[in-house]
């Protein structure tokens, strides 16, 4: 599983030079258009978004490496102040 992630974050360092931001957005545009929305609506603007947040979620998790692919435990620590 560590190879695909390092296989990700690979081509992402790669092809984070292929595009500017100006080119990212008119693709992100043109392929809103491609699902029928036209600019200058909430539905558009919403669908731009949605692209964004998959985009920076993607980012997130590529950008975890864990070579043992191991589940992640939370256990909080609890303070409780001594009484008085």
């Amino acid at each position: 599983m560590w190879h695909k992630t390092a296989l990700v974050v690979a081509l992402a360092a790669s092809c984070a030079g292929c595009m500017t931001a100006e080119e990212r957005r008119a693709a992100d545009e043109a392929k809103c258009r491609s699902y029928g929305f036209v600019r200058k609506n909430d539905a558009f603007a919403e669908c731009l978004q949605r692209i964004d947040l998959a985009r920076r979620a993607e980012l997130r998790s590529a950008s975890v490496f864990d070579p043992w692919d191991r589940p992640v435990i939370y256990r909080p620590i609890i303070i409780r102040a001594r009484p008085k």
